[in-house]
């Protein structure tokens, strides 16, 4: 979309290659071939590897990739010659019959088809396969001398109607039906093509409503049975997809790995158990010369007309269909793309442009021929003819005309009446273009489901579900809706043991409402949930703030914590409780009267640090505290880093969040209590002080603990302050971040005042402030190799150890600060620059996880046992992947702590009002048991010491 938008903003016209078909409807230009055939070979090529490990040799190993081949003719001379030495001396009978099963019909599959049509071979019925093991047996014996060797290899092609079967048994396969309604169909490849397969070619186009070809299960089953699968070919690269076990893509280079379904683990060698799988994104690439010419070729056709046509109306009509966009405006056909982006929505629907919700709602899903046959525009069209609302949900588009599409919009009216015509118009459509609303249970082509409705007086919401307004769309707030949406599922499952200390009561999904500045950022969050929404708010305007907090039952502020306490004041007039992941400060604790007296609870600190450490602390100080027992020393260590994998970096660290904010955080000074003895640690001198804190608890992780902020605040806060000889709060890094950020902080990296240089004109250059700042006026940093410029850190004082210096080194080389580039004005400062290179090189992909860790480690004392023991508590939680999205450790810890904090106060289960931390067994008991049933798990270990 944001190329769209640029595409639109230049004025340009855009072509969609895949939508140029001929009058038969194909594809006229298309790279499937190629894919197809640069796939099986590379696949022959790791199969000859393969069959080696396994103890054969094969005529296979003998064939390259194909991108070691010069051209197309001499890759396929090659796999020719592969199939003479079958046809001669034919392959060991052990490995035999070798059966090739592709999948799909199209252009991949039929490339694939065109390689391995050069050996020797036979095609065989899918229906055929359980008989052709016993059929080779039976040629064998008929061959006498020659019964040890087997002179060909066999192929098979399946498509949709071998991989899957009606549920009902009284009916047959029916492609169409297949495609509008895939639940009624089951998944059969597993049983009637896989267990007779040597090798799976995936050629066929897949979308996640449909069944997999292949589960990690079903894989572990068909293996545990001695099922001849050797390897996966999976030209398709769909990613978790149809192949569920294929997780990542391979590279040409390294084309393969081997997958073990018995143990579920990844293996980039050809020798152990398991099969071989080739998984490259960029097959048409290793044919590059004939892609090339076949694409302009066929391109070449058209630049005539393309450069004739003044108007879209002189194309020719399979041009014209391709035209997304002429001269900067979406073509008629491919309107609804805006249309579906940014719902048409009446300009009595809006207020200061703040959308609001409409009335009645309902969710309608539709699935057919919507984008090609441009169903989607009729559905559009009634809507707003009705001047009714709608906004998009889900879509799925189906890869070509002979796919289906599937998408779900929510429906909007004024009143009940216009729904209802709104919903008996697109049944209409549904009826009269072969069904193009989905039904998931029974066979009307038309189907809705409410989302939540309003009364038609006064236009508040009258759902009966509770509601929780959630105040700001950060990176912490989808793991909050999607616990809140979905809890009434999860309670009515008996996932939480401690809903039966409750009042018995069951409880609805909740409705949440996620209302952010950017209303985009609340739509992406909500989208897909139908019992959430999205709305656009400034939170300073206390009148719309006052109307969305009134017509709810709890509110989550995700806020910075500035806008905490005016928030709170609002909940506190409108009786309304309120949930915060910050700190208590001054001037929040100033509004604890005011909450009390009016019965309204303020629960801050709901999130991680703070949060979980409290109420992980709390509960095992409670429990020593109820054996007559003591705490002698108090250590807590909480960080948010990458997971070892993601560590990529010298600094081994990324960021979250800004990284200006963490800079700032290691320049805090700190105090603690270490063996009874006060310490206090000055600002400059934070990150030095980390090397004292090692935590050999933790061995799989080299760690170190910067000391965090007051320490001696959390004596009084749980009770220990009279008793703890120690008490101590850290921040956990890798091993070596505090080393080298004070090594950065020394040579002035981290210096708020404008700096000189950056006051000239023309702007410096990073070398020249960098040869500034190592006093090598200069060409020091790039003249000199890398220990050079770390003996000039040591001399100029900035550390002392050569390691230290030479990391330094590689991470000032890594931010870029080395490299001939003018350093942006917007940076005045050195700090700016370091948070801006930081910014760019310190952040987390879109695929990599991060880490967090939460530590506990008590030494408790029963004097009248004459005992001392050990008390540790740890938390380990990595992000997670779901439907190839990215979810934090950080953004889970913390947003789903704010979400139990709701669901708590919405079952009144916190009795106590006022401001409050999570430091009570109300709170923390069926808190920490229901973070545990979201997989958030704590594990607790007690040791006798003496």
């Amino acid at each position: 979309m944001p190329l769209l938008d640029k595409i639109l903003g230049e004025r340009a016209t855009l072509y969609d290659y895949e939508l140029m078909v001929g009058e038969d409807g194909k594809r006229v230009l298309a790279f499937g071939k190629f894919a197809g055939r640069a796939g099986l070979i590379d696949f022959l090529h790791g199969l000859g590897r393969r069959y080696l490990n396994l103890g054969f040799s094969t005529p296979f190993l003998s064939l390259g990739s194909s991108h070691m081949y010069p051209s197309l003719a001499a890759a396929k001379a090659a796999v020719m010659s592969v199939g003479e030495e079958i046809s001669t001396m034919g392959l060991p009978i052990e490995i035999c019959p070798i059966v090739f099963v592709f999948t799909g019909t199209g252009n991949v599959s039929l490339g694939a088809q065109e390689i391995f049509k050069l050996l020797p071979h036979t095609f065989v019925d899918p229906s055929m396969l359980p008989e052709l093991a016993d059929k080779q047996v039976r040629d064998q014996a008929g061959r006498g001398h020659q019964s040890k060797r087997v002179f060909q290899v066999y192929g098979c092609v399946v498509s949709c109607q071998h991989i899957v079967a009606p549920k009902d048994p009284e009916k047959n396969f029916d492609k169409d039906e297949y495609y509008a309604y895939p639940e009624r169909y089951d998944p059969v490849f597993h049983e009637k093509i896989a267990p007779h397969a040597s090798v799976i070619v995936n050629c066929m186009y897949w979308e996640k409503r449909f069944p997999r070809l292949l589960s990690s299960k079903q894989l572990r089953d068909l293996t545990s049975k001695g099922c001849p699968l050797v390897g996966i070919g999976d030209i398709t690269c769909d990613i978790g997809g149809s192949m569920e076990f294929i997780n990542r893509t391979t590279s040409m280079e390294q084309p393969f790995f081997r997958y073990n379904a018995m143990t579920n683990s990844y293996h980039d060698d050809m020798a152990g158990d398991g099969v071989i799988c080739l998984a490259v994104d960029i097959l048409p690439t290793e044919f590059p010369k004939e892609a090339s010419k076949h694409f302009g070729d066929i391109l070449s056709k058209f630049v005539g007309n393309l450069a004739r046509g003044k108007t879209l109306s002189e194309l020719p009509p399979f041009l014209r269909r391709a035209c997304i966009s002429f001269e900067g405006k979406l073509t008629k056909l491919y309107e609804y793309v805006l249309r579906m982006r940014t719902p048409a929505i009446s300009s009595r629907n809006t207020t200061n442009g703040s959308v609001q919700q409409k009335n009645y709602t309902k969710v309608v899903s539709l699935s057919g021929h919507l984008f090609d046959q441009f169903l989607i525009n009729e559905a559009l069209d009634i809507i707003e003819a009705a001047n009714g609302s709608f906004r998009l949900i889900k879509c799925e588009v189906g890869q070509n005309t002979d796919h289906v599409s599937y998408s779900e919009l929510e429906v909007g009216a004024e009143d009940c009446r216009t729904l209802d015509q709104i919903l008996d118009s697109l049944a209409s459509i549904a009826f009269r273009k072969c069904g193009i609303l989905h039904k998931e249970k029974n066979t009307s082509p038309f189907t809705c489901r409410t989302s939540f409705e309003v009364t038609e007086e006064n236009g508040e919401i009258m759902s009966c579900s509770p509601k929780v307004l959630i105040l700001g769309a950060g990176h912490v707030c989808q793991p909050a809706v999607d616990l809140l949406a979905s809890a009434g599922r999860m309670f009515s499952g008996n996932v939480f043991r401690s809903w039966e200390q409750f009042d018995g009561s069951e409880i609805d999904d909740v409705h949440v409402i996620v209302a952010s500045l950017y209303l985009k950022d609340a739509v992406e969050i909500t989208s897909g949930i139908s019992n959430a929404r999205a709305m656009q708010l400034d939170v300073t305007d206390e009148d719309s703030l006052s109307r969305l907090i009134s017509d709810v039952d709890v509110v989550i502020s995700l806020l910075p914590y500035s806008f905490h306490v005016p928030i709170a004041r609002n909940c506190i007039e409108l009786k309304k409780h309120l949930v915060t992941t910050s700190y208590v400060d001054d001037s929040m604790l100033e509004l604890d009267g005011k909450a009390r007296s009016v019965g309204v609870t303020i629960l801050c600190e709901m999130g991680l640090d703070p949060g979980i450490d409290h109420m992980m602390a709390m509960k095992m100080i409670d429990l020593v505290h109820e054996k007559n027992g003591k705490v002698s020393k108090f250590s807590s260590y909480c960080g948010g880093i990458p997971a070892p994998e993601a560590a990529d970096n010298p600094m081994a660290y990324k960021f979250s969040w800004n990284p200006a904010g963490a800079i700032k955080a290691g320049r805090n000074s700190a105090t603690y209590k270490y063996c009874g003895e006060t310490i206090q640690v000055n600002g400059n001198d934070l990150y030095a002080s980390a090397s004292r804190f090692r935590l050999p608890e933790l061995p799989a992780f080299a760690l170190e603990c910067l000391p965090n902020r007051n320490s001696l605040a959390y004596g009084d806060l749980y009770g220990i302050k009279t008793e703890a000889l120690t008490i101590f709060r850290g921040t956990l890094r890798y091993e070596g971040f505090s080393e080298i950020m004070g090594t950065l902080a020394s040579m002035g990296l981290f210096d708020a005042e404008p700096h000189p240089m950056l006051r000239e004109i023309p702007r410096p250059r990073f070398p020249a402030l960098l040869n500034n700042l190592l006093k090598a006026y200069e060409t020091l940093p790039l003249a000199c190799n890398d220990d050079e410029i770390a003996r000039r850190i040591i001399s100029l004082g900035h550390c002392k150890k050569l390691e230290t210096a030479l990391t330094t080194v590689k991470t000032i080389k890594f931010l870029g600060l080395d490299e001939d580039k003018e350093i942006p004005i917007s940076c005045q400062s050195t700090f700016d620059i370091s948070c801006q290179l930081m910014q760019d090189k310190l952040t987390y992909s879109s695929c990599e996880k991060d880490m967090v860790i939460l530590h506990h480690d008590l030494e408790v004392e029963f004097p009248e046992e004459k005992r001392v023991e050990s008390h540790r508590a740890t938390l380990l939680e990595f992000g997670r992947a779901q439907d190839g999205k990215m979810t934090s450790a950080m953004a889970l810890t913390v947003g789903i702590p704010a979400a139990i904090g709701a669901l708590l106060l919405l079952k009144n289960r916190i009795k106590t009002a006022g401001v409050i931390r999570p430091l009570s067994p109300e709170v923390y008991n069926p808190a920490l048991e229901i973070l545990e049933a979201c997989g958030v798990r704590l594990v607790e270990k007690v040791e006798v010491l003496s």
